[in-house]
């Protein structure tokens, strides 16, 4: 059996999605009957047209009794713990559903005997590469970018010690940037950001950043489940080679005026390398107060080069991304535009 936390999230639908839909037989994880943990009161809508055969459950990684409920029959399961927060509206959220609460799943999971469960964590823990020509790989230094980068790192590390302690098999994924279908709203604002002009590129746009098609993310996480040497181990998943924000921005562009005929400005808004210094301060300040601003975060990113090395994920997995940047934008857009 397969259990998904956050199944009605962005990473969980698109897992959820591709194990359902058989794309790669090879996964041996395509018939198990999957169980979705929900929080309570959020949408079913997404999960049941993938399928109307997904138990679905709704709980709370914070409530333990929850947790209790959904992991009941769980012996020899493969768990995929997606549920997780990027965009609080206080920072101790960020402790509680990262920290706290992936430490309430493998609590679970270990007392009912689960087979393996896989973590996602982030590019965070890690901060921003010094130069173009340095990427994070598995022997990179925590150096972590404000609160939520800090919730990550202690979560990994958390894992690390239960997975000792309980003897719970995991293996954690970091992903970096990600996009694909079942995307929130903040998405569609990004396009049309863009579309209009209004996207800022902060410096001359060619820093690198390493991005995954949810597509890509979901082989990972599965070959990360069912590969016997991921026990214990960490990978980043991403996609083939990063792509420079005006790649990016460019693919976007490119995507609007020739696949949906739809107006888009050639013009971008140009700010410079102390705009993102400054909106990181700015951020910090906040995050300070125990507040979070998710422009201002994203807008302290916008000139760094975040870049990750996929090598041991291809080596011990045989991971093999095959969707490209755009490839994937369009698969992305066509939910949207089409």
């Amino acid at each position: 059996m397969i259990y998904v936390t956050g199944a009605n999230g962005w990473i969980g639908l698109n897992l959820i999605k591709n194990l359902v839909k058989k794309k790669y037989h090879n996964w041996d994880l395509h018939d198990s009957q999957i169980n979705a943990l929900i929080l309570e009161g959020t949408t079913k809508d997404s999960l049941m047209s993938i399928s109307p055969n997904i138990n679905i459950v709704e709980g709370d990684v914070l409530s333990k009794s929850s947790l209790e409920i959904f992991f009941k029959n769980s012996k020899d399961a493969i768990i995929f713990h997606t549920a997780g927060i990027i965009h609080p509206k206080k920072i101790r959220d960020l402790y509680e559903i990262n920290l706290t609460g992936t430490k309430n799943v493998l609590i679970e999971a270990a007392k009912n005997k689960a087979k393996r469960a896989v973590i996602i964590s982030s590019n965070s823990p890690f901060g921003f590469n010094q130069t173009r020509d340095t990427s994070f790989n598995e022997d990179s230094k925590y150096n972590p970018y404000m609160n939520y980068g800090n919730s990550k790192m202690l979560m990994e590390k958390a894992v690390i010690k239960l997975h000792l302690d309980l003897g719970i098999d995991v293996s954690i994924v970091r992903p970096p940037w990600f996009y694909g279908t079942f995307q929130p709203e903040r998405q569609k604002r990004f396009y049309e950001m863009i579309r209009k002009g209004k996207f800022p590129i902060v410096g001359n746009g060619n820093n690198l950043r390493s991005m995954v098609h949810t597509d890509n993310l979901s082989q990972g996480l599965i070959l990360a489940a069912n590969t016997k040497i991921a026990s214990g181990k960490t990978y980043w998943i991403a996609d083939e080679r990063s792509y420079s924000m005006n790649e990016i921005v460019g693919t976007v562009r490119e995507l609007f005026i020739n696949t949906y005929n739809k107006p888009c400005s050639s013009r971008n808004i140009r700010l410079p390398n102390i705009t993102s210094y400054l909106a990181e301060y700015i951020d910090f300040l906040i995050q300070k107060t125990g507040l979070y601003n998710q422009e201002m975060h994203v807008l302290s990113e916008m000139n760094r080069n975040i870049i990750c090395d996929i090598s041991l994920a291809k080596k011990d997995l045989f991971y093999s991304p095959k969707i490209d940047l755009k490839k994937g934008m369009k698969m992305a857009m066509d939910e949207i535009y089409f």
